[in-house]
């Protein structure tokens, strides 16, 4: 489970644990593009948004029930979302992992601003977005435990390469 806000550097960690681990990785803004292009209309964005995380959700939960290491590259800004996807995972009896992707805010807003120049299956996101959002980006709670990693800097995997999620 893959936690950050907007340009924390979520989908190039997110690759990074699908290359070492082998795992499956589910990202909803790339299937958002593939969908609905790179900039689809607010009015719809959340209907379809919830709609992709759900066909996601199906065939992860799959996937996971067989025994194959998933990344969910969801961004999880909600509690809720983020004690749901712990729950489901639990009860495949797997071991659910939350990875906080910290990054200044300064370096997450640069970030979009140069993604938004070469899209490539990304989501374009207004300054107006970045910062209206940022109150839907609820903190992590003291009970939640998770793996911090520091974009600043290229961060380290805690994992061998081809080692499994589950070890």
């Amino acid at each position: 489970m893959i936690y950050g806000y907007l340009g924390s550097g979520k989908t190039s960690y997110a690759k990074k644990l699908e290359r070492e681990t082998g795992a499956i990785r589910f990202s909803p803004d790339e299937w958002m593009t593939q969908l609905f292009g790179d900039d689809p209309e607010e009015s719809t964005f959340a209907e379809r948004s919830s709609k992709v995380e759900k066909l996601m959700e199906n065939l992860w939960v799959q996937l996971l029930a067989k025994g194959i290491d998933i990344v969910l590259d969801s961004g999880f800004w909600s509690r809720s979302s983020r004690d749901r996807a712990r729950e489901k995972i639990e009860s495949l009896r797997a071991v659910p992992r939350l990875y906080f992707i910290k990054t200044s805010e300064d370096t997450m807003w640069k970030r979009c601003e140069s993604r938004n120049q070469n899209l490539n299956g990304s989501l374009y996101i207004a300054k107006n977005t970045f910062e209206v959002l940022k109150s839907r980006f609820e903190p992590l709670g003291r009970d939640e435990p998770f793996i911090l990693i520091e974009k600043e800097a290229e961060p380290v995997s805690p994992y061998n390469s081809g080692q499994s999620l589950r070890d």
